[in-house]
């Protein structure tokens, strides 16, 4: 497959609303949030993304992962994950955008969202699923356009509906399975993915899990104790809850996240590997080597060129570009 020449550096795409109307959020046709809502480059974002694709052609690529454009689909992009359109044709849809800050009051909804990107970035939509995402986001649309008063209430509760059925097993509830669905008092709808986690460690492990996307988890100086300390537990308090709510280690998703930025950074950029081992938390670019070799069983070097990625000559180490933002009408 074709793929965009390798950039020197990620660039790092912002979200600026507008004034008068100066929430962090954003939300419109692929048409009207910009030209940006379609970039054909490996970027990453500050805020988060949902897109409800209803018509195009072409792959949505999400942290070197291809995934085919077979509307109607609903993606959701955490920030800090790259993504870019390739071969992209007639796409078109709606598009939402917003930072954590809209979902300060809504943690349980923030974490949701994570999981989703990372569990659930790209789903295939039935004819049900289409026309009830569908619904909601022409709703958000028209909330977000009239701006009356309460207009943000009404948004974060429409979104929290959007995030709780995207959460859904394909085809549950009546019909589906032949049972119906499961009577509680929606306290905790969608407030996890594995649903056998108990609440304080779900809360927890969401919290890691945030952490680990922010830039103290690349520090080479990061390490489990210390992420638990700024937490405010212990680090066995933490590995227990972890372990309950993912079925994984603390230290574990530690290596995962600093791997997947490797694997980022070697498939969209022409940084030396070097320079990808410093970014990634690594000190010692011999060390790196044998780490990712130890984790993807191929070297570097060899993952560089198996993405079909133009490497190009041995090129900046600068960090990663800014680039004009995301805004709510006019770019994306």
């Amino acid at each position: 497959m074709a793929v965009h020449p390798a950039r020197p550096a990620l660039e790092l795409h912002r979200l600026e609303v507008p004034s008068p109307h100066l929430l962090p959020f954003a939300v419109g046709t692929f048409d009207s949030i910009g030209p940006l809502s379609r970039a054909d480059y490996p970027h990453r974002h500050t805020f988060h993304e949902i897109v409800l694709v209803t018509s195009g052609t072409g792959l949505h690529v999400v942290d070197t992962r291809p995934l085919p454009v077979t509307p109607p689909n609903l993606g959701v992009l955490a920030a800090g994950q790259v993504h870019h359109w390739q071969g992209a044709r007639g796409l078109d849809g709606y598009v939402l955008l917003l930072e954590d800050a809209f979902l300060l009051d809504r943690p349980d909804d923030r974490d949701l969202l994570r999981r989703l990107a990372a569990e659930r970035t790209w789903t295939a939509l039935g004819p049900r699923e289409h026309a009830e995402a569908a619904a909601v986001v022409t709703e958000i649309v028209r909330e977000f356009d009239e701006r009356r008063p309460g207009m943000a209430t009404v948004v974060r509760a429409l979104l929290h509906v959007l995030l709780v059925r995207a959460a859904r097993p394909p085809g549950a509830g009546r019909g589906a399975g032949g049972g119906a669905a499961r009577a509680d008092d929606g306290a905790n709808d969608g407030a996890d993915l594995r649903q056998d986690a108990p609440e304080s460690a779900t809360g927890l492990a969401g919290r890691y899990l945030n952490a680990l996307e922010g830039p103290a988890a690349l520090d080479p100086g990061a390490t489990v104790e210390r992420i638990a300390d700024t937490l405010g537990v212990t680090p066995g308090h933490l590995g227990e809850a972890v372990k309950r709510a993912t079925g994984r280690t603390p230290g574990a998703l530690l290596r995962q996240a600093r791997l997947l930025e490797a694997k980022r950074l070697l498939a969209c950029t022409r940084l030396t590997v070097a320079a990808v081992a410093r970014a990634s938390g690594f000190t010692d670019p011999a060390y790196f080597c044998r780490f990712f070799r130890r984790e993807t069983g191929t070297t570097p070097g060899a993952f560089r060129a198996a993405a079909r990625i133009d490497t190009g000559p041995a090129a900046s180490t600068t960090p990663p570009a800014e680039h004009p933002s995301h805004t709510g009408g006019d770019a994306a």
